[in-house]
């Protein structure tokens, strides 16, 4: 079983400076403490304009790279890379990898955690991916927003976490210590079979970044395939690298991605009713952007959102067909509750109580 560690950099050098130490230290084979084939390391750079190349090659010689002649961005940057992975493993007669793992460059881990994520998948072979307990690596007694303990989307397509609802960040105290399925699993560190990656069509180019994974786990779940979270092993995140919370850019991307996946994913007869209390959601969520002073940057990202949803929503039609017909029976996938109903009328903000 080969493992291809695949981190994507984008002027990162101080990050992986600073994150890499550990990846190379805890990842090599023995110290998976499984018994696995070999585990590779690889840095693939999104055409940085700092110094990752040369600190790469002068640092961390062992590290193989991967050169990108521009920014792909985070989705299709690692299809861009993963292809050129494979391509390079057929050109050198050595055997494709088992398993990507997606990791982001701003990742503490620790002795052995590849293990109980390998483990898991090994015994569980209807799981396709599957993710760790990531916890901030600024207050690790705390989970970590981009993927606490695995994730879900509520009826309206609002992405929550069993450790996170929107900025209500828990405290670990080994309340979601099972192993779990998931809807979906961070991109921030994601663990996926090769096969599964490429048949469900990997990530959607197109997104750029943010709501690329939940769109991908979401297609996994249609097909059939499952996602989970395994807390046994833990991960360490950052976060806020690239685009920081409250970041006009990042704004954008979340609502346009999170409108155009759930064109993709939605079942027929939920479709329109979800657009439709979408629109005024969303219109709600500006206009408190607007009064909070979160800056009218942000409330006018949810309406260039809006619109630039409407005019590329043909670019997805064929695909939708494709992905509504992968299972005569579908499953919606989506929790029955309401996300904001629950944590602002009822006050519900930790995951335990739902």
């Amino acid at each position: 079983m080969n493992i291809a560690i695949v981190i994507l950099n984008w002027n990162g050098s101080a990050m992986m400076r600073r994150y890499l130490p550990s990846v190379i230290k805890h990842s090599s084979s023995p110290s998976t403490g499984g018994g696995w084939g070999e585990v590779e390391v690889i840095v693939a750079d999104n055409a940085s304009t700092d110094d990752s190349l040369r600190m790469l090659s002068e640092e961390f010689p062992e590290v193989r790279t991967i050169v990108m002649a521009r920014n792909w961005g985070f989705a299709e940057g690692y299809n861009k890379s993963l292809r050129m992975l494979d391509m390079e493993q057929q050109r050198n007669g050595a055997p494709l990898h088992d398993y990507y793992l997606l990791l982001n460059s701003d990742v503490r881990v620790e002795q052995g955690w590849l293990t109980p994520m390998l483990q898991y998948m090994e015994q569980h072979p209807e799981v396709a991916a599957c993710q760790p307990k990531l916890l901030s690596d600024v207050n690790p007694k705390n989970f970590e927003y981009a993927g606490a303990c695995g994730g879900y989307l509520d009826k309206y397509g609002y992405p929550y976490c069993r450790g996170r609802i929107f900025n209500t960040i828990e405290e670990d105290h080994g309340q979601y210590d099972d192993p779990t399925y998931v809807l979906w699993a961070t991109g921030a560190c994601l663990l996926i079979r090769r096969d599964d990656y490429w048949r469900s069509g990997g990530l959607d180019g197109r997104f750029f970044a943010h709501n690329e994974e939940i769109d991908l786990c979401w297609r996994l779940n249609i097909m059939g395939r499952k996602v989970a979270c395994v807390p046994q092993s833990v991960a360490y995140h950052y976060g806020g690298g690239t685009l920081p919370q409250g970041n006009p850019r990042k704004t954008y991307l979340n609502f346009r991605n999170n409108l155009t996946m759930l064109y993709k994913n939605l079942p027929e007869d939920q479709l329109a009713h979800v657009m439709k209390v979408r629109k005024w959601l969303d219109l709600l969520a500006a206009l408190q952007m607007l009064i909070l002073g979160r800056s009218f940057q942000n409330c006018r990202a949810v309406f260039r959102a809006r619109r630039d949803f409407r005019h590329w929503l043909h670019q997805f039609e064929q695909e939708r067909r494709r992905i509504q017909s992968l299972s005569p029976h579908l499953s919606p996938h989506l929790s029955p509750l309401s996300i904001l109903w629950q944590y602002y009328v009822k006050g519900r903000k930790h995951y335990s109580q739902l």
